[in-house]
């Protein structure tokens, strides 16, 4: 038989001529996972391409996509490939040619002599069928393939006949001799692995067609472990629930995801339970309850052999903390196994874990009460009033607002822990932005019950009810007198000891409820003194309302005009919260208010760092942290002038808000994606949003109330409205006269792109109050605007470089390179010419456009300029481009005259 050299194509295969697997196109619901693996995909390609190789082996775990991935390589080949797919028969080693069985069946009789005969026989009649065309032959290793199979393939492969894609879970689960190829590098081993985060996005892109929210990513990533079946699956399933919804054009969650009669996913897992031993099954039942459990329990209750086998096994997952927690690896069979369970069955498996006690709540962190809340409400057994209320809190804590109010519930008004239920419920009601509901709850709470509450318990629901009021317009007049009433009852008590008597932490509340009201109200400078004060170890030895009190202070700072001062206090503060990680909520407050310092700073990127650790988040609960993560994100890239940046973030934020609102969120999503949109110049869409922020009822708190005012007034002047420019300029006067000079700063640097000279007098005199690098680029945008000083922006635009701030730093270098050409300083003029082209990459429309300048350059006359500053003569030009020598210098007299240069050494830099 002779051998033929193969040519190779791409292309897309056609559908099949005689044999019953000779096509290679691939359907189109099984191509959802290429854009992940382009890659791998190369790789496949170039292994089949080669001149010295057989082709590959595509191997990885169930559900990674082999089988999807061999049968893309196939298809991007090309028409002129003649595919042959090929199955290990499910008897394995048994049956001699049993994935060659449908060739044999079409020998005749004259090959069916010897083993020999067969084989010749079979690689004809596989070269005929292809008549010409190159082969690829598609091998599906999931069952063993045997001798006569495999040495009829490695006749194939050593004649040239087709060259092969073998799919296997292992590169020992091929026969020995492929590992034979494989050694000789004949073959090369493609792994697959699962998904990362990155690529899950990619694979839910192209399944569902539009952009997909951060939140739904991260928990089916999380949920399925990166494994493209199972997503397929869930996707499916989730789809047919209605959870997965299109939302303003971006997918994501409706509710927590529940697996409850997922059938595929179902029938994934049942085929592996059969699998797996009684003890297996017995450990995964408890996992799948619990969630997790220590490794110790878990091993005393199990064996530590058992749980060994299983970790080996890759079915568990051990974490490195002091408690060694042990989970399942894959947390959707923990979800779908759950729901295979009796309520029988898990009091049993609960009894067993507890051993006939109940956990104290306040040994346990948010996450096990969170996860042995939700096993025993599951269990339809009753928590404890302790347990329900730290549960409660918990899940506020945790942004579960649904869940806190479910435990609430459970607490009686006979239970002594009732009105502290009634608080997390208003916090429950406040994070799902239902300001009315959450009052209604401490309202139910009667006088005389108010009265009979300890002092502790009592400036607690004073300070929610203050919280929750502020949010009602019709009600946040009367804070005040709610603080009056309540400095009266503990002056009645007339206990003055110290702290930590009941009396004292009870003042401290109360202290600290003023100071947040006070930073509602905008009132910063005026208690910028008490809180120096009450930061002060030696006047408070009340750690936690000190470090409270400290964070309003960094930003009380920030907000003034003293950045730096803040800054340090950041991290001062930062550094503090590991020891304090028992104080419930600091950790919150203090990244919202150091997240607004940094803002205030200019510091845009620090702002999407301290972010960061929220992203990963928690894989079964709504995405209210992920929204404000990306919100938070989204008003970082829009303040830097990263419009484009910024949109991603802030539409998938916006998505999930319209179906679960939180507390004024949605609106600042609005103004933010408003300005993002008029940054890049979609004016139909920037207006679109600024409609809805004007729509939106509502009111939050001073600092939010600020950027929502700033985005949508510089959407506005972005979109050419001179109101929004007076609104900024008075904006600024306020802030100026209620000594908040940062906002002031940032409110008036927006509004002088095209100012007058009082405008920069202004700005020059907020900067003097302020500190830091942002005060100094405004300082030096006043005094170079004002005077027409080329150096002073060229300095104010290299500062702003530092701090990323692009649109800023555009507004300077256009400015400098009209000033510097008016001057006649073509060293600067280059120089901020230069920059400016290379901001253009990220700066979608300029603030400035200079009034002569390359950005009015036409393509040809910039490709002419960029080759003649290079020293190319006019005519090497003209050959270069196809032109004319004297077209090259019609162009180069353009260039010169709009851009203001006498010679081709001018143009170095300035295109």
């Amino acid at each position: 038989m002779s051998i033929e050299p193969l040519s190779w194509g791409r292309g897309s295969t056609p559908q099949g001529d005689g044999l019953a697997t000779g096509s290679s196109a691939v359907p189109e619901g099984q191509q959802w996972s290429v854009p992940a693996r382009s890659a791998n995909l190369d790789a496949v390609r170039t292994a089949l391409t080669s001149e010295q190789s057989f082709g590959a082996v595509i191997t990885g775990a169930r559900g990674v996509g082999k089988s999807s991935l061999a049968r893309a390589v196939v298809a991007d080949l090309g028409p002129d490939i003649w595919s042959l797919q090929l199955r290990s028969a499910p008897s394995g080693a048994n049956t001699p040619y049993g994935c060659l069985s449908f060739l044999l069946a079409r020998l005749p009789q004259a090959y069916m002599g010897s083993p020999t005969a067969i084989l010749r026989g079979i690689t004809s009649l596989i070269r005929s069928d292809a008549a010409g065309r190159p082969c690829i032959i598609t091998l599906d290793t999931s069952g063993t393939i045997d001798d006569m199979s495999a040495g009829v393939l490695l006749n194939v492969l050593l004649t040239g006949t087709a060259r092969i894609i073998a799919v296997a879970p292992k590169a020992s689960d091929l026969p020995a001799d492929f590992h034979w190829l494989l050694t000789d590098r004949k073959l090369t081993e493609v792994r697959l692995s699962n998904l990362n985060e990155l690529q899950t996005r990619q694979v839910l892109l192209s399944l569902l067609g539009h952009r997909v929210s951060s939140s739904l990513v991260t928990t089916y990533h999380q949920m399925v472990g990166g494994n493209p079946l199972l997503l397929k699956a869930l996707v499916t399933e989730q789809q047919l629930s209605g959870n997965l919804v299109l939302s303003e054009s971006v997918w994501t969650l409706r509710d927590k995801v529940v697996l409850d009669g997922a059938a595929s996913l179902d029938d994934i897992v049942r085929s592996r339970w059969t699998r797996e031993t009684p003890e297996t099954r017995e450990v995964i039942e408890m996992l799948s309850c619990a969630r997790r459990v220590e490794l110790s329990r878990l091993t005393a209750i199990y064996g530590a052999d058992v749980v060994a086998d299983m970790e080996d096994a890759g079915l568990l997952e051990i974490d490195d903390s002091e408690y060694r927690w042990v989970s399942l690896r894959e947390k959707y069979i923990g979800d779908v196994v759950r729901t295979w369970l009796s309520i029988s069955r898990r009091r049993e498996l609960r009894s067993v874990l507890l051993g006939g006690t109940e956990p104290d709540p306040a040994a346990m962190t948010v996450d096990e009460l969170m996860s042995f809340a939700a096993w025993t409400h599951e269990c339809e057994a009753e928590l404890s009033p302790a347990l329900a209320l730290a549960a409660a809190q918990a899940a506020v804590q945790l942004f579960d607002p649904r869940f806190a109010l479910t435990y609430a519930e459970m607490l009686q008004r006979t239970d002594a822990q009732w009105a502290s239920a009634q608080r997390q419920k208003a916090a429950a009601y406040l994070q799902l932005d239902m300001a009315v509901q959450a009052l209604s709850a401490l309202e139910d709470i009667t006088q005389p019950e108010l009265e009979a509450l300890d002092l502790e318990e009592y400036a607690q629901v004073v300070a929610a009810k203050a919280q929750v009021m502020l949010c009602l317009p019709e009600r946040s007049g009367t804070v005040e007198e709610l603080f009056a009433s309540a400095r009266e009852r503990l002056d009645a008590v007339g206990d003055h000891s110290a702290w930590p008597a009941p009396a004292a932490v009870a003042a401290n509340r109360i202290s600290l409820s003023e100071f947040e009201y006070q930073a509602y109200a905008g009132r910063y400078t005026a208690m910028i003194p008490a809180l120096e004060r009450a930061v002060d170890p030696a006047a408070n030895p009340d750690t936690g309302y000190r470090l409270h009190c400290a964070i309003i202070l960094m930003s009380s700072l920030a907000m003034t005009g003293r950045e730096m001062d803040a800054l340090g206090l950041v991290r001062l503060i930062g550094g503090q919260l590991s020891d304090a990680s028992h104080i419930v909520g600091l950790r919150e407050r203090y990244t919202r208010e150091a997240y607004f310092v940094l803002l205030m700073a200019g510091q845009w990127r620090r702002c999407i760092d301290l972010m960061a650790p929220f992203s990963a988040g928690q894989p079964f609960r709504l995405p209210y942290r992920s929204a404000a993560t990306e919100i938070a994100a989204g008003i970082a890239f829009a303040f830097s002038g990263r419009g484009e940046a910024a949109l991603e973030p802030l539409i998938s934020a916006a998505a999930q808000l319209e179906l679960q609102p939180v507390q004024g969120a949605l609106r600042t999503a609005y103004a933010a994606t408003a300005l993002a949109y008029a940054q890049t110049g979609n004016a139909a869409l920037s207006r679109k949003y600024l409609t809805k922020v004007q729509r939106m009822p509502g009111r939050s708190g001073f600092a939010v109330e600020s950027i929502i005012e700033f985005c949508t007034l510089v959407a506005g002047r972005w979109l050419g409205d001179s109101d929004a420019v007076t609104s900024l300029k008075q904006g600024a006067r306020a802030n100026v006269e209620a000594g908040r000079y940062a906002m002031a700063g940032i409110y008036l640097l927006a509004a002088t792109v095209n100012g007058g000279d009082a405008d920069f007098r202004f700005l020059e005199e907020i900067a003097g109050h302020r500190q830091g690098p942002l005060a100094e680029v405004s300082r030096l945008i006043a005094v170079g605007s004002r005077t027409k000083d080329a150096k002073s922006l060229l300095a104010g635009g290299e500062l702003a470089a530092t701090l990323e701030l692009d649109a800023v730093e555009a507004r300077c270098m256009a400015l400098a390179v009209d000033f510097a050409r008016q001057d006649g300083d073509a060293l600067s003029a280059r120089t901020a010419q230069a920059r400016l082209d290379i901001l253009a990459a990220t700066v979608a429309n300029l603030p400035i456009v200079p009034s002569s300048g390359s950005p009015l350059l036409t393509s040809r006359e910039r490709q002419i300029a960029r080759m003649a500053g290079r020293g190319a003569s006019n005519r090497d030009i003209a050959l270069e481009m196809g032109v004319s020598v004297r077209t090259v210098e019609g162009h180069l007299y353009q260039v010169f005259t709009k851009l203001g240069v006498t010679s081709r050494g001018d143009l170095t830099g300035l295109v």
